[in-house]
């Protein structure tokens, strides 16, 4: 019997990601059968767009959309999906996700699996349904959902997180983890050949490795602290020097000790992971944009030790600086 799905419309949603799940979720048990000659299986998967009241509405790319359904509309789902949202990681939630989290909450309370793509995981932080939970999002807004939902365990590196009772909540990490979550789910509820299926007709790699690989680590969180800012500012261009920590302080007229605790308060980091983190997104753009040897941009970037530089780079970025190196040099390919 298939699975009765939902997935959810909004304003904010973007378009891609929307009509991708749809897409590949329709096509389970169809088109394997199609390519290889054989009669369509039964759907695995019996999908609706639905919105709160149901009407056409102007997505945030300017497209008119049609949903099927408003999200009370019979039959109650069994599988809700959050598409990537568009927001400002700084601003308030919009007043509207009141009634779209409280309806999440409904559904997961009458037994539904709920899952997120992206940056709609804060319609389920604000579910309540990530309390105490594990959770993943898109890198750039970690913080938001940390921010908003503080009993969060955000867990912005990893790609998939299952959790909650039966493993009825599931978070995915950037808008391309829409593809992980399809994976996830079919092989769930379809099987692991069908899943594996699904991956190779729609050529769909799984992202093994994490997303710290994709992550600005310098997206950090807004503060009104001047003498704070200052410093980054500082250091944004002075990284590089020894002892950067000490002169940081020594510009603001602080001890260290105070110095620390002021940063930590305003930015969230210690001054020496921000300068470490500082050094690292460097050492990523050199290693994109130029053949440096990798002992030779560990130097650039101001570390003694090539060792010291693989330790830090592996930590922050969650693969070998040779690896990263070889990943995005392969986008160059054709274009010089």
């Amino acid at each position: 019997m298939a699975t009765n799905t939902v997935v959810i419309g909004s304003r904010f949603a973007g378009t891609s990601v929307l009509f991708s799940i749809l897409d590949v979720l329709a096509s389970v048990g169809r088109d394997w059968e199609m390519l290889h000659g054989r009669p369509a299986a039964e759907p695995s998967f019996r999908c609706s767009l639905r919105t709160l009241d149901g009407t056409p509405y102007v997505d945030v790319n300017g497209r008119t959309i049609t949903p099927e359904a408003a999200l009370d509309a019979a039959p109650l789902p069994e599988l809700v999906i959050v598409p990537d949202l568009h927001l400002d990681p700084g601003a308030p939630l919009p007043a509207e996700f009141e009634l779209l989290a409280r309806w999440i909450r409904e559904a997961y309370d009458r037994g539904a699996m709920v899952t997120s793509v992206c940056s709609g995981s804060v319609l389920l932080g604000a579910a309540g349904l990530l309390d105490g939970q594990e959770a993943t999002t898109h890198w750039g807004f970690a913080g938001m959902l940390g921010r908003n939902f503080p009993a969060v365990k955000v867990c912005q590196e990893r790609i998939l997180v299952p959790t909650g009772e039966g493993h009825r909540i599931v978070t995915a990490g950037g808008a391309s983890a829409w593809a992980d979550l399809m994976l996830y789910l079919i092989g769930r509820i379809s099987g692991a050949e069908e899943a594996r299926r699904i991956a190779k007709i729609y050529l769909i790699d799984p992202h093994c490795e994490g997303q710290l690989g994709y992550a600005s680590l310098t997206a950090g969180r807004q503060h009104d602290d001047q003498l704070v800012a200052d410093a980054q500012v500082w250091a944004a261009r002075h990284y590089d020097t020894p002892s950067p920590v000490a002169a940081m302080a020594q510009r603001c007229q602080l001890t260290e000790r105070s110095f620390l605790r002021r940063f930590k308060r305003a930015t969230g980091q210690a001054p020496v992971d921000y300068i470490q983190t500082l050094r690292v997104e460097e050492a990523k753009h050199l290693l994109e944009t130029t053949d440096l040897p990798i002992d030779e941009v560990s130097a650039e970037v101001g570390y003694a030790e090539p060792s010291s530089f693989r330790s830090a780079f592996r930590k922050r970025v969650g693969i070998s600086a040779s690896a990263y190196r070889r990943k995005w040099q392969a986008l160059a390919v054709g274009t010089q």
